[in-house]
């Protein structure tokens, strides 16, 4: 078999070099048309094939990607699709400068030349791998779903988990919110609803089931996020409502009737709240890199609090998130007061989702008009404060007219991966794109796939991008064997 490979790879090597392209074709006055669009955009010089499809009208077609150094790769064929090592080659020859894919076209008289299309390498690798649930964008019951994780150099995609390995007839299973400590693999949690539920925590080969519902807690652990330095996971608890549009281009809204934030031990089983004001809908926590501040997102209601049940059932485009921040001294293991960081309130607006880059300087989070589940919002987008000077602006080169919404950095801070509903409206796909030493971003591209469509053909939505620098090195089924097993009830 393995001979077999290296005797096709070989000869995808000799065609290559064999496609003749057109010297008399004639310019063409615009770009051609290419599925994913990747004109303009930067990207990783460690980064898989970005192959593509050429959706010009024509009866042939050729494709040339070069640069200033290395060799040329030549494709024919409407699918553009580069040899992994000849890509691999022509990336690391340009390093810190552009490539450009030459497009050409023949119709019922002669051949066109395309203008070409450029692409900046940029000299910052991404991390290699990032992982992802993958689900189809239903409402209420839990389908197929599997958190998957993807070799960004290659187009290996391999499953974590799938809920069907825990399947019956009678019971769903859901299953959600996967994170790691500090882009490694090695301390990782994810949960699972409905049967069997439980949040699933690996730390090292020591795999747990903690039932993080103590008394008095509202609902069990929801958003994650691991501290930095500390065997500490911050969670939120809320109580979910769903709403579902009886008219207009809106389908649904997600909403909390409540929610708290709070932080578990797993080496003590031990969880507190740390904000769980009843006026307050505290949510997405997230911790700062050097693990002294733990961010997240709040409402305040005390207007509405008189009438709970008529507000969420009339008035849920009231809900305006702040982000607080709340300081945390790790030796003594105590929190200070929480403050208001920035208030989209008063802008009347809604921030949620707060992340802050690996090197502390700045804070990512999506804003919109209202709410917090941002995935469904067409005008939710993506917004940077400079944590030095304080200033905010959206990411106008990331954002588009639809719903940007779960964002994450990568390790060196370069990289930022979400999740974006601009190609259709339906389905959330992930898009990458590079954030300079400038703090500057630039043009975000499609996750690239061996098969440009796979995307569109692939009905899943991706959610809950995160970045690791290695892959996960338990199988499902050294999971399987926890889900299925009984819960450790976390104490107070």
């Amino acid at each position: 078999m393995k001979r077999l490979l290296l005797f096709t790879a070989a000869l995808l090597l000799m065609g290559t070099a064999c496609i003749r392209i057109p010297g008399d074709a004639r310019p063409a006055d615009t770009p051609a048309r290419i599925y994913p669009d990747y004109a303009d955009v930067a990207i990783p010089c460690n980064i898989a094939p970005m192959n593509f499809r050429i959706e010009e009208e024509a009866r042939q077609f050729r494709c040339v990607a070069r640069g200033a150094h290395g060799e040329a790769i030549r494709t024919a064929g409407r699918t553009v699709h580069f040899p992994a090592k000849a890509w691999r080659k022509l990336l690391e020859a340009n390093i810190g400068g552009e490539i450009c894919f030459e497009i050409y076209a023949k119709g019922a008289d002669c051949w066109r030349a395309y203008p070409s299309v450029h692409l900046f390498v940029a000299p910052d690798q991404v991390d290699r791998y990032v992982s992802y649930r993958l689900i189809e964008p239903t409402y209420g019951m839990a389908g197929v779903m599997s958190i998957s994780q993807r070799d960004l150099s290659s187009f290996r995609e391999k499953e974590i988990f799938n809920n069907q390995l825990d399947y019956d007839r009678t019971s769903g299973q859901c299953i959600n919110c996967h994170s790691f400590q500090n882009w490694h693999t090695d301390r990782m949690q994810f949960h699972v609803r409905q049967k069997d539920g439980g949040t699933i925590i690996a730390r090292g080969k020591d795999i747990r089931k903690v039932n993080l519902k103590a008394d008095g807690f509202l609902s069990s652990g929801v958003y994650p996020s691991w501290h930095p330095g500390k065997d500490l996971i911050a969670y939120s608890l809320n109580s979910t409502l769903q709403f579902f549009y009886a008219k207009g281009i809106d389908r649904t809204e997600v909403i909390d009737s409540d929610s708290d934030i709070i932080v578990y031990d797993p080496q003590r089983n031990r969880a507190r709240i740390v904000a769980g004001d009843s006026l307050q809908l505290e949510t997405f926590p997230y911790w700062s890199p050097d693990g002294r501040t733990l961010y997240y997102a709040s409402a305040d209601i005390t207007r509405l609090a008189p009438m709970r049940q008529y507000y969420y059932g009339m008035h849920y485009d009231e809900l305006k998130y702040r982000l607080m921040r709340i300081p945390y001294e790790p030796s003594s293991d105590s929190f200070g007061p929480a403050e208001v960081f920035y208030d989209a309130s008063a802008e009347d607006r809604s921030a949620t989702f707060p992340r802050v880059s690996p090197d502390g300087r700045y804070l990512l989070f999506t804003m919109a008009r209202f709410g917090q589940f941002h995935i469904w919002h067409r005008d939710a987008d993506l917004y940077l404060t400079d944590l030095a000077s304080g200033q905010t602006r959206p990411l106008d080169a990331v954002n588009s007219p639809e719903s940007e919404s779960y964002h994450s950095w990568s390790s060196n801070g370069r990289w930022i991966v979400f999740s974006s509903r601009r190609d259709d409206r339906s389905f959330t796909r992930l898009y990458l794109a590079w954030f300079d030493g400038e703090g500057n971003a630039h043009k975000p591209f499609l996750l690239p796939q061996r098969d440009p469509q796979q995307n569109i053909r692939r009905f899943k939505s991706y959610n809950i991008p995160e970045f690791t620098v290695e892959p996960v090195s338990l199988s499902p089924k050294d999971f399987l064997k926890t889900v299925r097993g009984p819960a450790l009830q976390a104490e107070q």
